[in-house]
């Protein structure tokens, strides 16, 4: 008989933090009698799994990206083997995928066990990636730049949500961005989100954005509202910068009881609308990029969301890439990517908003980074 979940959780607790999926392995073996097991992260780019346990070994399948991409258990059946791909997640966020082998299963509940296992895992290891290198090491198919370096260490993840909403976030060229970058806070009811455009190339534009990120932050975290966040920030910028740089900012307060979307657009992000088959762009009065002069002061605009609204928020890196002299991706091409996201969560659908923008540059390399942030509101 297997122990109850709770105590796998108590061994992770008592873990070294690099040795989290050993120990999640050896209670696999002793309590399910497992036979093989791998630990799959996800890369950088939400497109290929990383192997933690055999390096050189399995690094997932069809199977194991069906069960990233759907969240879900997916169980393949075969004479006297139970497999079972189980989610890696926490509050939303996409980890990787636990892979267990055991023999056919003699009762019920063992795919429940497994998950509630996978569960235990994953919150170890989000809290384990602030003081161990190994995870994110394996997450990564090739050195980032040092710009990246900040950008990736800023973001407060990749995705997140609950019954009420589900948001997630991608930055292009995951190993080389630089100016671009996304930010969301959640408390009680209101789920805070920005989009940023920094000025500049390489290492100076991600110090720039570094400087807007922590100003907001430091003003949200005192309580204050999304105006005198960028107020903040711009003054901060201004302080550092004098007007030679500035960060284009999308800043967004949304109540998730009512749907209504407290906005200060101060540059270039845009933001559209899907809505039962229909895509707008949502129309804001634009005011001066963080940073640009002195003492700027900024108004809040209003504009609502109904129950099963997407919300997309795109830089300009996106929505103006003009590879080759081509229209922008904004005009038409981007709307046709999103369209092709109509069926799935918006954990996938900034992926295919991405790869839809990558296949418009035709092989080209870009000439700016490029952030995509897409918000499902369930209500």
């Amino acid at each position: 008989m297997s122990d109850r979940p709770t105590s796998v959780g108590a061994a992770l607790r008592a873990a070294p933090p690099d040795r989290l999926p050993e120990v999640t392995a050896e209670h696999l073996r002793r309590h399910h009698a497992a036979g093989r097991i791998e630990v799959l992260l996800s890369d950088l780019t939400l497109t290929g799994l990383r192997p933690l346990l055999d390096e050189d070994g399995f690094a997932g399948d069809v199977l194991a990206q069906r069960c990233l991409g759907s969240q879900r258990p997916v169980i393949d059946g075969a004479p006297g083997i139970h497999r079972a791909y189980l989610p890696l997640h926490v509050w939303g966020e996409r980890l990787g995928v636990l892979v267990v082998e055991t023999p056919a299963p003699a009762a019920t509940g063992l795919t429940e066990q497994l998950s509630a296992v996978a569960d235990e895992l994953a919150l170890a290891l989000r809290a384990a990636d602030v003081v161990t290198d190994r995870y994110r090491r394996a997450c990564r198919r090739e050195r980032l730049t040092m710009a990246a370096e900040l950008q990736w260490e800023l973001l407060p993840g990749r995705s997140l949500g609950d019954d009420r909403f589900l948001i997630a976030g991608q930055l292009e060229p995951a190993y080389a961005v630089f100016g671009d970058h996304f930010d969301w806070s959640l408390t009680a009811d209101r789920l805070t989100v920005t989009v940023l455009n920094g000025n500049g190339d390489g290492l100076e534009a991600a110090l720039l954005t570094t400087v807007a990120v922590n100003a907001m932050r430091n003003a949200r975290r005192s309580g204050a509202n999304i105006v005198e966040q960028a107020e903040l920030a711009s003054d901060a910028l201004y302080a550092r910068y004098g007007g030679a740089a500035h960060a284009a900012t999308l800043l967004l307060e949304i109540d998730l009881v009512s749907g209504r979307v407290d906005a200060v657009d101060a540059g270039s992000p845009r933001a559209m609308v899907a809505r039962d088959g229909d895509i707008r762009t949502v129309t804001l009065e634009q005011q001066l990029p963080l940073g640009m002069f002195g003492e700027t002061r900024y108004e809040t605009q209003r504009f609502l969301l109904e129950p099963a609204d997407r919300l997309l928020v795109v830089s300009d890196g996106v929505h103006a890439a003009t590879p080759g002299g081509r229209p922008p991706y904004g005009e038409s091409a981007l709307l046709t990517a999103l369209r092709r996201t109509r069926l799935q969560p918006a954990t996938e659908a900034v992926g295919t908003v991405m790869r839809g923008l990558r296949e418009y540059h035709g092989g080209l390399d870009p000439d700016d980074d490029a952030v995509t942030v897409c918000l499902d509101w369930r209500r």
